[in-house]
């Protein structure tokens, strides 16, 4: 067994991460070993790595947020659970591993699917759900903008809006879509920025009056850029999003509400991303390389 364990953090992240002999103790109490069946690599995860993100685990750390497994083993007392199921992994718990104990409480039972669609559950979906849902009453036939539209974030807000009946304008490394959105005559109230730099004040020049403009990342490397006229003359507002404040925030009946709507359209196949490719933990630092790389098209995933 293996797991993809960092000790220091640095600007190259595959230079950091190495994998490692696992040693896993039986399940202890209330405790369940899974088997890791895949597990993506995020941006978040790479910005672990660099330490340049928001929220940074003590070292050494292993890696990985989300993923999916099965059930191989029980500890004492765990009776709602059968070896086999498929469940989602616990948040946060360093998921590039060939297994884990998790306790069984932090485990939500899965229908059986496709577990590369399912192991990208936890992050990018419901953060596209949440940034359609949380910051504006939109209703059927409204219109949402947003840019890196061919990010993960960007393809599941393309397919829930979808499903939910809005419209959506979609930028992909280009300047704006002011010229589409007034060919259509419409006004869009919502605008989605994962660039920032000029490309959120881009986005906030095609909002309407009253607009409001939610930032969720920094994929420029540069921050938010809006015009005072924006401000000033549309009452244009600027928001930001991060779902780990969201977990914190949100009551268990809250989060299995979003999470009930996704898991059944992941599992039917209506709601799903595009993957590049997959890897075995052996080759970890193959997978990150690619994962920061901004030439693929889909997510990497490690298959332990």
């Amino acid at each position: 067994m293996l797991k993809a364990e960092y000790q220091q953090r640095g600007p190259v992240p595959q230079d950091v991460i190495s994998a490692v002999p696992l040693q896993l103790p039986e399940p202890a109490a209330g405790q369940v070993r899974v088997k890791v069946l895949a597990a993506p690599i995020n941006p978040s995860d790479i910005l672990t790595l660099t330490g340049a993100y928001g929220m940074l685990p003590p070292l050494p750390a292993v890696g990985g947020n989300e993923g999916v497994g099965k059930v191989e083993a029980l500890g004492e007392g765990v009776s709602n659970f059968k070896v086999g199921q498929t469940v989602l992994l616990p948040v946060g718990c360093g998921t590039w591993v060939t297994a884990l104990n998790a306790p069984a409480e932090k485990l939500i039972p899965l229908p059986d699917a496709d577990p590369l669609q399912l192991a990208m559950l936890t992050v990018n979906p419901p953060t596209a759900s949440l940034l359609l849902s949380e910051f504006v009453d939109l209703k059927p036939g409204d219109w949402v903008i947003q840019n890196a539209a061919n990010s993960g974030v960007g393809s599941y807000l393309i397919q829930l809006a979808k499903l939910r009946g809005f419209k959506t304008i979609n930028v992909v490394r280009r300047d704006s879509a002011i010229a589409a959105v007034e060919a259509e005559g419409a006004e869009v109230r919502l605008g989605i920025d994962a660039v920032g730099g000029v490309s959120t004040d881009n986005l906030a020049a095609v909002l309407a009056n009253g607009g409001v403009l939610v930032n969720y990342g920094m994929m420029s490397g540069q921050a938010c850029q809006v015009s005072p006229a924006s401000f000033v003359f549309r009452d244009v507002t600027l928001r930001g999003f991060w779902l780990a404040k969201w977990f914190q925030q949100a009551s268990p009946a809250q989060q299995m509400k979003v999470f009930g709507e996704l898991v059944q359209l992941i599992a039917s196949g209506k709601l799903k991303t595009r993957v590049a490719a997959t890897y075995d933990l052996a080759h970890i630092k193959d997978a990150v390389a690619a994962a920061a790389s901004g030439e693929r098209d889909g997510k990497i995933l490690l298959v332990p």
